[in-house]
């Protein structure tokens, strides 16, 4: 994705992988391979692995420049994660996603704020680092804002059943250690991080994928931009808008949020930023046949 523009603010994606290939039941429980086949051409190979039907995915961060802070939206990943149930990213050992902050000029205390749209494993991973067997903060000079009502659902179910770790140990070890460092802010749905309405930067609730789930508006200069954490997952969800994901809390909540927010941004001048589609990424919601569909910004 090209660096995006809005007025004086800058929105950067930062890569961790650049590309996952997923197997399509798992990314959608209620998938056939007849809605992979019959989408295949349209999505492409970039999309869809041609010998296998598999689906490409990205783990990314967005990097917003603001002019008065520097905004980290959702941290991937991470390294030496110990996840029993998602080998694929489990024991982490990558330089890549450091190094990629760095070739955007900046490095890790240079962060102002870090906003995790939920609290997923791949979401909260680079909130923390192990040093010296101890897992403290990446960013150590900015506030982490994470959705109270999210927030409270992890810790309940920590507290109820401590020795069944939340979301894999990503609770324990990527979310309470900022709140034992002091650098948590527990903020309602609806937060403004920035500015106002008219230039800045706020929070809207997204319930669904998860009980405190929340997109990231960015606004400047007349321009408009929605990041949509685990809303929308790949393309062709667009197609097929009956899937449903493998991480969803709330299926039926989580598909009424996406249909609602992709009837709201379509046929508009709002750019989609989601945190998962592949380069380039970012992209527009277009009526088609009377439907939402997404077509990608130019490389």
């Amino acid at each position: 994705m090209k660096p995006l523009k809005f007025g004086s603010t800058t929105i950067d994606r930062l890569v961790e992988i650049e590309q996952f290939w997923a197997d399509s039941a798992w990314l959608y429980p209620n998938i056939r391979p007849d809605q992979v086949e019959r989408h295949r051409e349209v999505l492409g190979p970039a999309l869809v692995e041609p010998a296998t039907g598999k689906l490409c995915l990205s783990f990314h961060s967005y990097v917003i420049r603001t002019g008065t802070a520097n905004i980290l939206v959702d941290t991937c990943n991470g390294n030496h994660k110990h996840r029993p149930r998602a080998l694929w990213q489990s024991m982490l050992q990558s330089n890549s996603y450091l190094d990629n902050l760095g070739r955007l000029g900046l490095v890790p205390e240079d962060i102002d704020i870090v906003l995790c749209t939920h609290l997923h494993t791949d979401h909260v991973g680079w909130n923390t680092r192990l040093a010296n067997g101890c897992w403290v903060p990446t960013f150590p000079n900015a506030k982490y804002i994470f959705s109270r009502g999210e927030f409270e659902h992890f810790l309940k179910l920590h507290e109820n059943q401590p020795q069944f770790p939340v979301s894999q140990g990503s609770f324990l070890d990527s979310v309470l250690p900022i709140v034992d460092a002091g650098q948590a802010l527990l903020v309602d749905m609806d937060h403004r991080v920035e500015g106002d309405l008219a230039r800045g930067v706020w929070l809207e609730s997204s319930i669904g994928h998860s009980p405190g789930h929340v997109n990231v508006h960015v606004k400047d200069g007349g321009q408009h931009g929605v990041i949509t954490g685990d809303i929308f997952h790949h393309p062709i969800i667009f197609l097929e808008p009956d899937l449903i994901n493998t991480g969803d809390w709330n299926p039926e909540l989580a598909r009424q949020t996406r249909i609602e927010l992709a009837e709201r941004l379509a046929d508009t001048s709002s750019l989609l930023l989601t945190m998962h589609f592949p380069a380039p990424t970012a992209g527009r919601i277009v009526c088609r046949n009377g439907r939402p569909c997404f077509d990608f910004l130019a490389r």
